[in-house]
């Protein structure tokens, strides 16, 4: 599998990070190793994972159990310098993570405390804030979306105050990098601004949710990527399973994502299965796999995008992967764009 470079970190990482939400809820300890395994023999040295994890559903109990899947795995793989390992602290008001708390300076310190003893390592590679206090366009939220009550100078100040934790943090040598996530180009600009005006951490990278079905990263938050050199960590490639085409037909597969939340949060609405029926019509005139031209298609965008893998077995696993060997078909990414422009936000 090839590398690229993270942005301006200086680190190298696969095309593809593994995404691992499902281990300790969808997936046990062993299928969450096992996919470690997997994903590395294939050339994976790039892990996400987050504090709120697992999910579908989150709940306190088993907040952090992922981090602690992942640490027992390189606590038995003895393999630590071998990857590059991204967590996220949870954002404000999912009261299930500690209560709902909004990200602060002081939160920032003690929650990368927290993740570094679940993980069992020194250090965090590339630390994110899984999404702003502020709110966002995001998780479906776009069709109501309304920034006029925003506090733009206690927004700034916020930032501010984070920033001077994540360079303590740096310092310290228990973070590497600082990201985003759940970003919009304002508040991504923002960060980027009062990091270069004060010598604090640059924001690594934004991860977002992007795939075929879902691409708001295409405008606004492309050109500022391509300008200030900030890659795309594309969440939910593959629109929570959606494009593999399992849940063709409105059906729901016995132990599928869809079987825990039907409504895949917020995805599957009266327009969607069309759109699909043409993604799936296009690969199978071209002779693809689904899956592997929805995620080969994310590294042919005029971006930096790296997709991150989630699965719940080790099959679904390999066939993504099949994917960093495929090259699309110029007549395929043609019909693609029409598919677009004919389906352009189904959910």
């Amino acid at each position: 599998m090839k590398r690229v470079q993270l942005g301006r970190t200086g680190i190298e990482v696969s095309e593809f990070c593994l995404g691992s939400m499902t281990w300790g809820s969808q997936n046990t300890e062993a299928e969450g190793h096992a996919q470690l395994d997997m994903g590395l023999a294939a050339g994976v040295n790039f892990i996400d994972t987050a504090e709120m994890y697992p999910t579908n559903p989150i709940r306190p109990e088993t907040v952090g159990r992922t981090e602690e899947i992942i640490g027992s795995w390189l606590a038995a793989r003895g393999n630590r310098d071998d990857l590059v390992i991204a967590t996220k602290m949870t954002g404000e008001g999912n009261d299930k993570v500690r209560g709902g708390e909004a990200i602060t300076g002081p939160g920032l310190e003690a929650c990368a405390d927290a993740s570094l003893r679940r993980l069992g390592t020194d250090v965090i590679d590339v630390y994110q804030l899984h999404w702003p206090n502020r709110g966002s366009y995001h998780f479906r939220k776009y069709w109501t979306y309304n920034p006029s009550g925003q506090d733009r100078q206690a927004i700034l100040d916020n930032m501010q105050e984070v920033l001077e934790a994540a360079d303590r943090l740096v310092k310290a040598g228990k973070i590497r990098h600082f990201a985003l996530s759940n970003e919009t180009a304002w508040g991504t600009a923002q960060w980027l601004r009062l990091a270069d005006e004060n010598g604090l951490p640059r924001v690594a990278s934004v991860q977002n949710e992007y795939s075929l079905l879902c691409r708001l990263w295409d405008t606004d938050m492309a050109e500022l990527s391509v300008n200030e050199d900030v890659p795309l960590l594309a969440y939910s490639p593959l629109a929570a399973g959606i494009l593999s085409g399992k849940y063709a037909g409105d059906v729901t597969p016995d132990g599928s994502r869809r079987s825990v939340t039907p409504d895949l949060g917020g995805r599957i609405t009266p327009y969607v299965f069309e759109a699909v029926s043409a993604y799936l019509g296009i690969a199978q005139r071209h002779g693809l796999n689904p899956v592997q031209m929805a995620l080969a298609w994310l590294r042919t965008r005029p971006f930096e995008v790296i997709p991150i893998l989630g699965a719940t077995s080790t099959a679904q696993l390999e066939v993504a992967l099949g994917a960093a060997d495929l090259t699309l078909p110029e007549d395929a990414l043609t019909e693609i764009e029409a598919a677009f422009r004919a389906h352009p936000r189904p959910y």
